[in-house]
């Protein structure tokens, strides 16, 4: 069994079963550190995902670009940017092909980090969605089945969040309140675990 475009169909559709929570959840984190709007941008990006949904054999690289694009018309917001960033990283890296390793999916994600924090000028450690990123693909690495993917995902995402959530924020308009960021979650970071576990369901 490897990654097809199915697998993320099915993917953005689980997060879409989670959204009405989901979106709650972030624009209350997102209103103690910033303008409270992460959870509606995020919405909105999922949806555009799930008008999006690719055709059953459709190329892996093919959906993920699609994706990219659909992200980009649906908000210009920074962590909108980052999540076009990583998806049409990965895009290149699966053109023309149909499936993909699921042993691949660790450097997938590295690429997609790198590329994400390049294009956002964030580093690992500024209590970002990169950490969260980050520990996930380092908890990937030498894994080929999706159920020990997905348990591996979960366990490194859930511990990132709590790691991270006494320290100060450095990246994004927290930084200007970086004590008071202190024993909050990064939204952008709380997004990443809860669309970790939807997919994980």
């Amino acid at each position: 069994m490897a990654l097809t475009s199915t697998h993320l169909r099915q993917a953005v559709s689980r997060v879409v079963a989670v959204l009405p929570a989901l979106e709650t959840e972030l624009n209350e984190a997102d209103s103690r550190l910033g303008d409270g709007d992460t959870g509606a941008m995020l919405a909105r990006v999922v949806r555009a995902l799930d008008a999006a949904a690719p055709a059953d054999g459709e190329a892996v690289g093919a959906a993920l670009s699609a994706y990219a694009k659909a992200t980009m018309g649906a908000t210009g917001s920074s962590l909108g940017t980052l999540i076009a960033t990583a998806l049409m990283t990965i895009s290149r890296q699966t053109k023309g092909r149909e499936q993909v390793p699921w042993s691949e999916l660790a450097d997938l994600l590295a690429q997609a980090r790198d590329a994400m924090s390049a294009r956002g000028g964030a580093s690992l450690g500024d209590k970002t969605v990169l950490d969260a990123l980050d520990s996930v693909a380092r908890a990937l690495v030498g894994l080929d089945q999706p159920e020990g993917i997905q348990a591996a995902a979960q366990t490194a995402a859930r511990a990132t969040l709590e790691e991270f959530r006494d320290r100060p924020n450095k990246m994004g308009r927290a930084r200007m309140f970086a004590d008071a960021s202190k024993g909050l979650d990064d939204p952008g970071m709380l997004a990443m675990v809860r669309i970790v576990e939807a997919i994980g369901r």
